[in-house]
Order: C-alpha cells, then structure tokens, then sequence
C-alpha cells in the first residue's frame, strides 16, 4: 500500500470541502508559473489600442519561462498568487470538494452505481455553481498574469486590494464578473473532463482490481483527466483569457472576442498555450488530486482518532 489506507468511515461534505481547496492551493502553488505562461501566450499577438512597440514576444514554455525571469524578475512567475489562491479557496472548494454530494442528488435511489450522466450534470452543476462564485478572483488574477507583459506606464494595480477596487470603479461591479458566461462553459467542460475522467478511470481501475486505491492509481486517473480536460477546454480557455484581460470598450461581448481572435489567428490560435495548458493542467491535476485524496484520509484519521 502506496500512502495513508482509505479510512473506515467515509470523509462527510465539510471534509471534502475543506480538501478541495487546500489541495488546489498546494497545486497552485507548484504550478503557478506555467499557469503564467499559459496567459501570456495566450494574450499574445492580441491588439491592444493603444499599440505598443516595446511588446516582449515569448516563444514556448521555457521561452516564455526565462523571457520573464530575465525581462521582470523571478517574482514575476507568480503575479497574481494571492488571487490565485482566494480563488482556489472558493473556486476548488465547491466544484471538487461538493462534487460527490451533488452527484448523489442526481443518482436515482436505489441504483447501484453512478451513471455517466449523473456524473456530467454533477460535473456542470458544482461548475456552474462555484464559477459564479469566484469569478472576481478569477478576473484579478488573469490581469496580474498579463500585467508584465504590458509597459510599465500601462499598468493598472498596485496590489490585489487595489485591482478589486479599480475594477470596480472604472468598469462597475460587473466588471468583477467580467467573462463569466465563457468561464462557466470552460469549467463545465473542464469539470466533465477532469472531475468526471477521473471519477470513471478511478472506478474502472478498482473496479477491474487492475490497481488499488492508492497513489499510482489516483496519479494515473489524474494524469488522463488533465489531457481531457486540457483537449476540450482550450479554445474555451483562450477566449476566456482574452476576453477577462480586454480593457473597456476592447470587445463588444464574448463571440467578437472570439471573432477578433479567428480573424487574427485562425483555427489554431483557439490552441495557442496549449503545450502549457497541459503542462499545467495535468500536473496540476496531479498534484491535486493525490493531495485530495491523502488529505481526506489524514482529517478522517484524526477525527476518529481514540484520545
């Protein structure tokens, strides 16, 4: 046995909850760089008004990895963290650690097992759910994650404090919310394609008893949810990024932005950063998922602990 043994009694809703979110936040912490880099490729090529002539151009992973190093400083693989991880908190904690409760909601009684369209409606709903949640976070730490590549005398925020406030006072509250109908299609496509790959991999591995539940087998159903996630989510994930980045004015709503993006890039600019996305995404999924798992197991064994 590979880990802490799955515990005696099953880990309640508050468990799971709590989980989630310190388990993305670990992950966040690991990956965060190639989440950086993932943006600026992304939001690159994009056209700004007004136009820049000192714009850095970043090629590849470690292109972009050492463009950044080199051009603002270590510190700058991490612009945004604080945010990044105000929105795991809120963000991870719903649409993971909620997942199986509401996944039962959608179960039939009686059934044996969990059906596949169980597990989607699940995947969307707790998504959907925490999306419309975290979305300010989210917008905050998309901003920082392009901020450099921007002129200094262009930059907006001073701290996350202030790019909340900002926000708010030049393009309203709803500002906050900027993107959120394309950010609830990325996370229920991402939600399908990672919570629910790896919920069907895991149940198929013990299931065949072609492993046991332990770390290899929660790595390898991690390792595939992040390749499905990162193929399905994409092009939702660029369009999402642009349009959250945009200043006032710069897209009239999601389909110009995504009108903009093919006139300028064509089909495959819907895949630009992907190489980081996967990167990121399925280490990230990785390195979360194991936390998740071990993390439930060491708060149900110190509750049911003797004193």
């Amino acid at each position: 046995m590979v880990g802490l043994k799955p515990p005696e009694v099953p880990p309640t809703a508050a468990v799971k909850f709590f989980s989630a979110g310190t388990a993305a936040c670990i992950a966040d912490l690991c990956t965060f760089p190639l989440d950086t880099a993932k943006v600026r490729l992304q939001i690159q090529g994009e056209v700004r008004i007004p136009r820049s002539t000192n714009t850095v151009e970043y090629r590849g992973v470690l292109g972009t990895l050492s463009t950044m190093v080199r051009t603002e400083g270590p510190r700058s693989l991490y612009s945004g963290l604080v945010a990044g991880l105000q929105r795991q908190m809120s963000f991870a904690s719903i649409r993971i650690g909620l997942y199986d409760s509401v996944k039962q909601l959608y179960t039939p009684k009686g059934a044996e097992s969990t059906g596949l369209l169980a597990r989607l409606l699940a995947g969307c709903t707790t998504g959907a759910v925490a999306v419309t949640c975290a979305q300010p976070t989210d917008v905050v730490k998309v901003r920082f994650q392009a901020l450099g590549a921007l002129p200094e005398s262009n930059r907006r925020y001073s701290g996350t404090v202030d790019a909340y406030r900002t926000i708010a006072r030049e393009e309203g509250v709803r500002g906050l919310w900027r993107g959120t109908l394309p950010n609830i299609a990325r996370n229920a496509i991402i939600n399908c394609g990672e919570l629910v790959t790896y919920d069907l991999i895991k149940d198929t591995l013990l299931r065949a008893q072609l492993m046991t539940d332990n770390l290899p087998c929660h790595f390898v159903a991690a390792f595939g949810a992040g390749f499905c996630a990162t193929v399905v989510a994409s092009p939702v994930d660029v369009v999402k990024t642009r349009y959250m980045n945009a200043g006032p004015g710069q897209y009239r709503n999601v389909p110009s932005c995504l009108l903009a993006l093919l006139l300028q890039d064509g089909i495959a600019g819907l895949y630009k950063g992907f190489v980081p996305s996967f990167l990121r995404l399925g280490s990230w999924n990785v390195v979360m998922f194991i936390s998740y798992e071990q993390l439930q197991r060491v708060v149900m064994l110190a509750r049911t602990a003797p004193p």
